[in-house]
């Protein structure tokens, strides 16, 4: 039997990203309780960064375009598991070299936002062709790094996603 993405258990957290509760997915939503999520910056062989549109069935974000692939954090899933569930689900790849851990910080989407939530930031290069989940993904191309410079202003960004492109730029100067 599949659950609906609203019926997923999370875990609930405190601001040390400690567990402090478990919940469905919906439920953590409405009621802006703070959980996981991990964040995963593929590139290819060119170096080039996947770059999509997320689909307009998303509960987060949808139809917005993001610079990374990822997701929640299920109840009782490490971090690193789920970025490498995550990144091979909506790549639509199987084998992809895990995830490496890159950065960690406390993500709040402000007053009348979403929430706040622990983001673990990943890259990962995927030399395999992919095949993005269709109902993850509505449009994907690769992008270099001064290509996604560029677009940044011309397009409406996954907050989440935005606010670790920018972290992840001034970590590495």
């Amino acid at each position: 039997m599949h659950t609906s993405p609203a019926e997923e258990l999370l875990d609930v957290v405190d601001e040390r990203d400690e567990v402090v509760g478990r919940l469905p997915r919906g439920e953590v939503y409405a009621r802006r309780l703070r959980h996981r999520c991990v964040l995963v910056l593929v590139r290819d062989a060119a170096d080039r960064i996947f770059v999509h549109r997320r689909t307009a069935s998303k509960l987060l974000f949808p139809s917005l375009y993001d610079m990374f692939v990822g997701g929640v954090v299920g109840a009782g899933e490490s971090y690193d598991a789920a970025a490498l569930r995550e990144a091979e689900e909506e790549l639509g790849v199987r084998g992809l070299p895990r995830p490496v851990p890159v950065l960690s910080f406390l993500y709040d989407d402000g007053p009348g936002g979403r929430g706040s939530w622990w983001s673990r930031v990943y890259e990962a290069r995927c030399v395999l062709p992919v095949s993005p989940q269709a109902e993850e993904v509505a449009w994907h191309a690769f992008w270099t790094d001064a290509e996604l410079e560029r677009r940044l202003g011309g397009r409406t960004w996954v907050p989440d996603g935005l606010a670790a492109w920018r972290r992840l730029r001034a970590a590495r100067g």
